[in-house]
């Protein structure tokens, strides 16, 4: 992907940077947008994954931006059109998982009103604001791929009714963008992630038997070592952005572990969560 230009929200840290790094180990030069620029309680900043990004061969270019900021956010697109002139992808992963994470399990009347602020203004709004502001950028060279980090929350119950919710405004949001963009040369389409080994879940400790365990109320317990790496979910990303056919699937929600069996990529450890081919004990 040399001499394209990216851009991932939400990527200081979790899956919008193992999304970064994979598109810039591919040769692109990934923008990197996160409101963290020192370190707090989970590790990540914006400098330094766009620091990991040069290391693996691409150009990182860190750009702070908090997504509730409208300006900020206008800012962060004029500037790739004045450094850059083309934007190839736009990655909408910006998420409040901290937040979110509060509210699991829970029913809906035990979840404040401000749950769905929280979960619709950085998660579904910036999603929109941001392609927005891409899409021209990308009609302007009649190419362009817009991803939308999702999940099959989306079609079953996940977590609770807001996270549900939102996760459905965003598929949705995928379909009807992809009604407007036929013919542009422009493709949109929402990813589907397992369990991913982040941060935040890197903090549970293991338990006597050795194992890292996760319990979702009502949804059932997780082995941590056995979920997706971050970079698993950038490998589908950079499969999708070099794959000239992908229009083929604008419009629609894809598991990443699919898109490994269509492709061919893996994790990081070889293996292929969330294969519809190789399902196995190894998957979460």
């Amino acid at each position: 992907m040399k001499g394209k230009i990216a851009l991932v929200t939400g990527a200081s840290r979790g899956i919008g940077k193992g999304i970064a790094l994979e598109l810039g180990a591919a040769g692109a030069t990934v923008y990197v947008t996160a409101r963290s620029v020192e370190a707090g309680r989970l590790p990540g900043t914006v400098g330094g994954t766009a620091a990991e990004i040069d290391a693996l061969g691409g150009t990182g270019i860190p750009l702070p931006c908090d997504h509730s900021d409208d300006d900020a956010v206008a800012a962060v697109f004029e500037r790739i059109r004045t450094e850059s002139g083309r934007l190839d992808v736009l990655v909408n992963n910006v998420y409040n998982s901290p937040a979110a994470a509060r509210w699991l399990g829970k029913p809906f009347w035990k979840v404040p009103v401000k749950a769905w602020d929280e979960t619709f203004d950085i998660g579904v709004r910036s999603h929109y604001a941001a392609s927005v502001l891409a899409a021209p950028l990308m009609i302007e060279r009649g190419s362009g791929l817009i991803v939308n980090i999702s999940s099959p929350g989306a079609v079953r119950r996940m977590h609770n009714v807001v996270y549900g919710v939102g996760k459905t405004a965003v598929d949705r949001m995928t379909a009807d963008m992809a009604h407007d963009l036929v013919g542009t040369g422009v493709s949109v389409v929402s990813l589907w992630p397992g369990i991913v080994n982040t941060e935040l879940l890197q903090m549970v400790p293991r338990g006597q038997d050795g194992r890292r365990v996760v319990t979702l109320p009502g949804e059932g317990e997780f082995d941590l070592d056995k979920a997706e790496s971050p970079r698993f979910v950038g490998r589908a990303v950079v499969a999708l952005a070099q794959d000239s056919e992908v229009g083929a699937r604008s419009g629609r929600a894809w598991p990443v572990g699919e898109l490994a069996d269509d492709y061919g990529f893996t994790d990081v450890d070889g293996r292929v969560p969330g294969s519809r081919k190789y399902k196995s004990t190894t998957d979460v």
